[in-house]
């Protein structure tokens, strides 16, 4: 048999390959039949299929004695039919290889066919499964979405569209943090790799509200179990959230004033103990009852007293620091909690406060309403250690408040009786110095400076005294440091100006020359205020500046460095002279010292006492009168009070000195007699 040309099998290749891609069922047997016959040049040619491709053409016996080939068509063990060819006289070995070959392209061609099949199959079906679980996805309520491990949005179900405004196609490739609401962006998390993890958060919508949403993660894997982003399940929480802010704000805060509750109070007071522990700080409650309510509930009405309470919340609330704690009690009864302070004295000031805020009358619906309070406090640790206890005796120290001024002043006493006598005794000293200004109580000595080189009186230091009607010369050791810690060091430091400054008016109208008065500033008073309150004085009283001299501690120029310095300024443009007192005794760096604007630096009476016998005093002092000399400073010793510290201290340079050797404080017209004497007028 001679071969077909290599164009004619081609041919027959693709005619075959064409087949079984177009063609199905008895078209197919057919046309492989047809084939067969064309490719071995046989009269009959037939395509045999096996069972399962649907074979619809019977098999045509061939006539008796006609020579025929038979060849199976199979491809890796599965046998697809055979192909059945006769009709020539002869078929020899050749012809036998050529159907082999043409049986074997069938094979591998319906198997790549039937291969191709069931991918498209297996697709089809995939994309009908995902197809089902995207509208499952898409019908749940819940917020549906997946990320990659970097945070960046790879799906976003028809739920998320609804929660967030955002369609899939404006979320999608965008990160995460867009829908953030200022929280902790840090995305990488432990729950990263293991997922499960269970948030509460606060989300953003497009339309730029904020939601509260219950979040849960899950790991998202691929084929080999590693993790390649996250599955993120989002559920809107807001009226939840909402329901549990009211019963929280139910269970721990008053209704009528806002203010926490005594459970909230008994649980922050606890925690602040804690705090004040390890810190070893104290800790106060104060009770506080109010005095007359009850009349003004039962005359008035319930509405005017509910009123009344709300006020009175909004006034304690208006005196108190942030840290301190308040709250309501119930009907007519309220609480504070101090904790950060140092001593317990602190708590009586605050009492005082609460007390003072009360003095103006509550104008409620045009009724001109007044009420005092009782207020008992008690002390940790010393009283108590816990909230429960400390409440308790605060609620009997103000019992005994109540019992004391028999209920109608205001009144306030400590648990522990050592500590209220002491209360008792500053408040009744606080409230006499309070009267003592208003009732010109005060007065001024004048303690004279003298020369070291003249030995003339060069100027004095305007002290204040306080004459008590019953009680007599109180020594200010007694009232200064109370001034201080109550803030009436202001109003004493005013009156001082004012007092001195009328008192070199009268001298100069007498026909003195002016001498320069030195009046003691604190460091409340020294404000960005001061150099008008000053410069107003002086022009009132007609005087020149050069006879006032401000004396600062220097404990004055500690906190704001630069602050201190531009008042300064503004008050030696005044003309008026600036004295740096207790040098020596502060933290003030000698490095701000030579930009300080003063005249004088005056050597404290604690170093003084010393000299000469105390070699560190001695050598203190020294250094002190160099820095001086060093700066074209003035340097005055104060308190100096023998021969001996005289003479050590002109040895070393210093140009003044005051002190009980030469003379104490004077009454004005007595320090006028001196003065006069000492010059000679």
């Amino acid at each position: 048999m001679t071969l077909l040309p290599v164009s004619d099998y081609l041919g027959d290749s693709a005619a075959l390959c064409d087949a079984v891609v177009r063609l199905r069922g008895p078209a197919l047997v057919a046309e492989l039949g047809r084939i067969a016959s064309a490719v071995m040049t046989s009269p009959h040619g037939q395509f045999l299929p096996a069972g399962g491709m649907g074979a619809a053409v019977p098999a045509v016996p061939f006539p008796r004695d006609t020579p025929a080939l038979l060849q199976e068509i199979s491809f890796d063990g599965h046998c697809f039919g055979h192909y059945s060819v006769a009709g020539r006289s002869l078929y020899n070995d050749a012809d036998r290889r050529h159907l082999a070959s043409l049986a074997s392209l069938t094979a591998g061609v319906l198997q790549v066919h039937s291969l191709a099949q069931r991918s498209t199959h297996a697709f089809a079906q995939v994309e009908a499964l995902l197809a089902q679980q995207t509208q499952i996805l898409d019908q749940l309520h819940e917020s549906v979405l997946t990320m990659d491990l970097t945070g960046y949005i790879t799906s976003w179900n028809k739920g998320a569209e609804r929660l967030f405004g955002y369609t899939s196609v404006e979320a999608v490739g965008r990160n995460i943090l867009f829908l953030y609401d200022d929280e902790d962006t840090a995305f990488h998390d432990a729950f990263l790799e293991q997922g499960g993890r269970l948030m509460e958060v606060r989300r953003r919508k497009k339309s730029g509200e904020i939601f509260w949403a219950s979040l849960s993660l899950s790991p998202l894997q691929d084929l080999d179990d590693k993790p390649i982003g996250l599955i993120a399940y989002l559920t809107d929480i807001t009226e939840r959230k909402l329901a549990e802010e009211r019963l929280h704000h139910l269970a721990y805060y008053d209704s009528l004033t806002s203010l926490p509750n005594r459970t909230l109070l008994a649980k922050l007071v606890d925690q602040a103990l804690s705090v004040a522990q390890r810190s070893k700080m104290l800790g106060c409650v104060l009770f506080i009852d109010l005095n007359r309510f009850k009349l003004i509930n039962d005359t008035l009405g319930r509405r005017i007293g509910d009123e009344l309470l709300r006020q009175v919340s909004l006034r304690f609330r208006k005196v108190l620091r942030d840290q301190d704690l308040v709250a309501r009690l119930g009907g007519d009864e309220f609480a504070v909690g101090l904790f950060d302070i140092g001593q317990h004295f602190e708590a009586s000031m605050v009492a005082q406060k609460l007390l003072a805020s009360l003095v103006q009358p509550f104008l409620i619906e045009g009724h001109d309403l007044r009420v005092g309070a009782s207020i008992g406090i008690s002390v940790y640790p010393q009283d108590g250690q816990d909230a429960e206890t400390l409440l308790r005796l605060a609620d009997i120290a103000m019992y005994r408040a109540k019992q004391d001024s028999g209920g109608e002043a205001e009144s306030v006493a400590f648990y522990s009786q050592d500590m209220n006598l002491g209360m008792q005794a500053r408040m009744r000293l606080e409230t006499g110095l309070r009267q003592a200004l208003s009732e010109q109580q005060l007065l001024l000595h004048y303690q004279p400076k003298y020369a070291l080189g003249s030995g003339r009186i060069i100027g004095a230091e305007a002290l204040v005294r306080w004459h008590h009607p019953q009680h007599g010369m109180i020594p200010p050791a007694e009232f200064i440091p109370l001034a201080e810690s109550t803030g009436l060091v202001v109003q004493v430091g005013e009156w001082v100006l004012e007092a001195a400054c009328a008192q070199a008016q009268a001298w100069k109208l007498a026909g003195l020359p002016p001498i320069r008065l030195a009046v003691n500033v604190s460091a409340r008073e020294f404000t960005s205020a001061l150099p008008a309150r000053v410069a107003a004085t002086l022009a009132r009283y007609g005087l020149e500046a050069a006879w006032l001299e401000l004396e600062i501690t220097e404990s004055t120029l500690m906190h704001n460095i630069e602050r201190v310095i531009g008042i300064m300024d503004r008050i030696t443009a005044l003309g008026v002279a600036l004295s740096l007192d207790d040098f020596g005794t502060g933290y003030s760096s000698l490095s701000y010292l030579k930009r300080f604007p003063i005249d004088t630096l005056k050597i404290d009476r604690s170093f003084t006492t010393g000299i000469p016998t105390d070699a560190s005093d001695c050598a203190i002092a020294s250094t002190i009168i160099s820095i001086a000399q060093q700066l074209h400073h003035k340097v005055i010793a104060e308190g100096v009070e023998t021969a001996e510290q005289l003479a050590f201290l002109k040895s070393s340079g210093c140009d003044e000195v005051q002190g009980y050797l030469f003379s104490r404080p004077l009454p004005a017209g007595e320090f006028e007699r001196v003065l006069r004497e000492n010059w000679g007028v």
